[in-house]
């Protein structure tokens, strides 16, 4: 049995694979900012005093990472319009990578939080730095600086599980990938580039966050 490979059919849709690969980077982004930011707010619920800020923050977090993304994404555009909230494509899929990555985002962040040196926040407490002040001010500087490889990791891994968001038409890169194969029957070819794709994606984002983490705390690092 013979196969002959033809990349150059592909050409006609080096269009489509373009906006998906823009797409995917464009939702990354967007998830990434909202979900570190969900991250550093459910690490303090997790920290906070109010046993309900702490009992909410770990029920969302044991319910994220204990269930698939695929059926996160599903809850959120299938699920929540039978309580009359409907999203578009998009939207669910933001949100459904934001809560995702949040979830995670709070565990590394929380590890980055006990890790601060106890004396540091006991100097703080000597200038009469409220408690919002410490950890705004003192705590969550250090705590980033510690993990944000991590926070990079996941967010690369949160990228790289945005391939099944084409399962609700969302027109990324894996959407593209379905799409031509099915009109030129090229799937071996097809799935090449799509995996190429996605592992220079990965490498570019990870060393694009990685960058942006030496400029950010390159003052703590000295």
């Amino acid at each position: 049995m013979s196969y002959t490979l033809e990349f150059g059919e592909l050409a006609q849709y080096v269009g489509m694979f373009g906006r998906g690969a823009a797409l995917t980077l464009a939702l990354t982004a967007a998830s990434t900012v909202l979900g570190v930011a969900v991250g550093i707010t459910g690490a303090a619920a997790r920290e906070s005093r109010s046993s309900l800020a702490r009992a909410c923050a770990s029920i969302y977090v044991e319910a994220i990472r204990n269930t698939p993304f695929i059926i996160q994404l599903f809850f959120v555009f299938f699920g929540l319009p039978a309580l009359g909230v409907r999203l578009d494509e998009i939207s669910a899929s933001v949100i459904a990578m934001t809560l995702n990555l949040g979830a995670y985002s709070t565990e590394i962040v929380r590890a980055g939080v006990a890790a601060v040196p106890r004396g540091h926040l006991e100097a703080a407490a000597s200038l009469a730095m409220t408690r919002a002040q410490i950890y705004r001010h003192v705590v969550l500087p250090q705590a980033l600086a510690k993990v944000f490889p991590a926070l990079t990791s996941q967010i690369v891994i949160v990228m790289l599980g945005s391939a099944v968001i084409s399962q609700i038409s969302v027109p990324d890169l894996t959407y593209a990938a379905s799409y031509i194969q099915s009109r030129n029957f090229r799937a071996f070819e097809t799935y090449v580039v799509i995996t190429a794709s996605y592992l220079v994606l990965a490498i570019a984002l990870r060393a694009a966050l990685n960058a942006t983490g030496r400029k950010l705390f390159a003052r703590g690092a000295r």
